[in-house]
């Protein structure tokens, strides 16, 4: 693990750890209408498929990651500008145009420095934040907990299988023509995390805002869990990097449920008395 790795791994986990903390919730009637209709346990399996049936289907078929490439270069401006605009704390209507700046960014200094790369990184990072915020609306947080540590565990599992490599290789080698930016992964420097890695901190993100937790604080601890488990790359090239949002879930849900017991305890004791 090389100096310049561990600076540009530092920057990918710190914009993932920035996916926790920026995810805000919303009340607004019409949306939590649809919300409602949508609502189903099934979405809670969203975070498993994502990297599952991706694994799976490039495995299969090649030519899928040319089409993720497409879908996430379509998909993912917009999606960024929602979150400025919206769905992010601080967002702002007229924030939104800044995903179009960033867009030009990262096609236009593409291979010519970093800026290009931080760019298409902050648009990737972003984007899950109102990916995080439309899959909360719609599924059960206790079902979407679950998920996310379902994702972790899978992610872990083909990784050790040494599955998810060969995938990974060729969905990071796919590229658009006329030189438009990739945003299926996030690469910056000499480290590449896959778009899944943000979209769990988006999610994970997105139910602590829904449940009024201090996301703040809990962002850091992803930040402090990721940097520890990725000191891993003294003896491995690939990590999960799903595992420490997943490490974060539990141990802040425990830290809650511990929190909320120990409240409750004095109002025992007032109604006994």
């Amino acid at each position: 693990m090389t100096r310049e790795f561990l600076a540009s791994n530092i920057v990918l986990i710190g914009v993932q750890a920035g996916a926790v903390a920026l995810p805000r919730a919303h009340s607004v009637p019409a949306l939590e209408r649809l919300s409602a209709r949508l609502r189903s346990p099934w979405w809670a399996l969203v975070p498993l498929a994502s990297i599952a049936l991706v694994v799976w289907a490039i495995n299969f078929q090649g030519a899928t990651a040319d089409v993720l490439t497409w879908v996430a270069l379509i998909a993912i401006p917009p999606l960024a500008a929602a979150a400025l605009g919206w769905t992010m704390h601080g967002g702002r209507p007229w924030l939104a145009p800044l995903a179009a700046v960033l867009f030009l960014v990262a096609w236009v200094a593409r291979d010519e420095n970093l800026g290009g790369e931080l760019a298409a990184t902050l648009l990737s990072g972003l984007s899950c934040v109102t990916l995080g915020v439309l899959l909360v609306s719609v599924a059960p947080h206790g079902w979407l907990k679950v998920g996310i540590v379902l994702m972790a565990i899978c992610d872990a599992y083909l990784i050790g299988a040494e599955t998810l490599q060969p995938a990974a290789t060729v969905l990071n080698g796919a590229a658009p023509p006329a030189q438009l930016p990739q945003l299926q992964r996030a690469e910056f420097g000499h480290a590449v995390i896959g778009y899944g890695d943000f979209f769990i901190a988006g999610v994970f993100g997105a139910l602590l805002a829904a449940e009024r937790r201090r996301q703040g604080w809990i962002a850091l601890l992803t930040f402090g869990l990721s940097l520890s488990f990725d000191a891993l790359f003294l003896v491995t090239d690939t990590l999960p990097a799903t595992v420490p949002v997943a490490v974060a879930l539990v141990l802040s849900e425990v830290a809650h449920r511990h929190a909320r017991g120990r409240s409750r305890e004095p109002a025992r004791a007032l109604s006994r008395q």
